[in-house]
């Protein structure tokens, strides 16, 4: 789970495919709907999961600039079926160094999925800077929030996913992660940036039909607290034990929060004061 390895990328795509909120789709659908066609760049594509989710429902000629600096998970990147005019361009990028190189050119949309948590603040008021000098939409879909409830509950889940959270927030190449505070800053980075900001809750909910992926949860959940928490060895194995009893006997469940977002521009550039009472800088 830590590494993005592809197997890991496999089993959470269909649960991120169910969560993506309707709402947000069909509005960056019809963002583009009278046009023939788009040039989508997605930045830390992964696989392509943020591809096959959005392609059937966006125009049929479509260019996807697709960006990670892992080569073994772009070379693992399949378009979706029936994905007639649907060009790929698999594009090794570090977006840490060179996120402006990943947004130039000619580039209709920007999209991300399950990635703004694991960057910094500075990072991310980058990535607003930019866009809006483009003049971009961006869509960053499957953000996580922090918010995670067991069924049945634990008196030691809550020291866990408090020792989880402080690891989302250690740096991830990208700078001290935001971790779950990422869904709030980037509509505050971008709303600062003249951009209006639809943000929509895309919840996991997994029951006891899900329980591979619950597992791999818990063991993830485990590890990254035991790296920034003193927490014994008896008691996080006692933890994973009972989780694990609990899944494995068919009654657990688990829900995980995540937030989708739309930002568009409003038309106002935001470096023009005079669009604003305001004195101060727009991003300072």
């Amino acid at each position: 789970m830590s590494d993005f390895s592809a197997s890991w990328l496999a089993l959470r795509e269909p649960y991120d495919r169910r969560a993506r909120d309707p709402v947000l789709l069909e509005q960056v659908a019809a963002a583009f709907s009278d046009r023939t066609s788009i040039t989508v760049v997605d930045l830390a594509c992964g696989t392509g999961a943020t591809l096959r989710a959005l392609a059937p429902v966006l125009r049929p000629r479509q260019n996807w600039r697709l960006i990670d600096n892992d080569l073994s998970l772009l070379a693992r990147i399949e378009a979706p079926p029936a994905a007639a005019g649907v060009i790929l361009a698999p594009t090794p990028v570090d977006l840490a160094r060179d996120l402006e190189l990943a947004l130039d050119g000619a580039v209709d949309l920007v999209t991300t999925s399950a990635f703004l948590d694991l960057v910094s603040p500075d990072w991310l008021d980058r990535l607003a800077v930019e866009a809006a000098a483009r003049g971009l939409p961006v869509y960053a879909a499957l953000t996580y929030d922090g918010d995670v409830v067991f069924t049945p509950t634990d008196p030691f889940d809550d020291r866990v996913m408090a020792g989880f959270n402080r690891h989302q927030r250690i740096d991830k190449g990208f700078g001290p992660a935001l971790g779950p505070a990422a869904a709030r800053a980037m509509a505050t980075a971008f709303t600062r940036v003249g951009y209006a900001v639809e943000s929509r809750p895309s919840e996991w909910r997994l029951g006891p039909e899900d329980a591979e992926i619950q597992l791999e949860l818990v063991s993830g959940f485990a590890a990254a607290a035991r790296e920034v928490d003193e927490i014994a060895l008896p008691d996080i194995v006692g933890w994973i034990s009972r989780r694990r009893a609990a899944v494995e006997g068919g009654g657990a469940g688990l829900r995980i929060g995540h937030v989708d977002a739309f930002a568009r521009t409003t038309g106002k550039r935001w470096g023009d004061r005079s669009q604003s009472n305001s004195t101060s800088s727009p991003i300072g």
